[in-house]
């Protein structure tokens, strides 16, 4: 069965204000032991902010390192999933119950892609 890779982008400078209803974390959780139970979920993580982080870039022969916070970019890698699902319709559906359970006013994108076995 394929294997897929759903990247969650966030927008660091835009995060929402308030805390998450009381709910969230025990609807997540529900969702994640769902997912896990199915055989679907290999792994899952958030990812530490972007100051944190350092990117590496190689261009014209040469390496260059740029130290977080990355303010011009509007969205960033926040966390990721990867899951073993039949085809592509079933990655997306486990993508979309787990947007769902977001909060109405956050922003989360998701964005779900095979990953390519050799």
């Amino acid at each position: 069965m394929p294997r897929f890779l759903s990247m969650v982008r966030i927008d660091e400078q835009n995060l929402a204000s308030e805390a998450p209803d009381p709910d969230f974390e025990a609807r997540m959780g529900a969702l994640f032991e769902e997912i896990t139970k199915a055989g679907v979920m290999l792994e899952t993580a958030g990812l530490t902010p972007t100051s944190q982080g350092t990117r590496v870039t190689w261009e014209d022969g040469k390496l260059s390192y740029t130290d977080g916070p990355f303010t011009e970019t509007k969205e960033v890698v926040g966390g990721y999933a990867i899951t073993q699902c039949k085809d592509m319709a079933e990655a997306l559906e486990w993508t979309k119950r787990f947007l769902e359970i977001h909060p109405k006013n956050w922003t989360v994108t998701s964005e779900v892609r095979e990953i390519a076995e050799s």
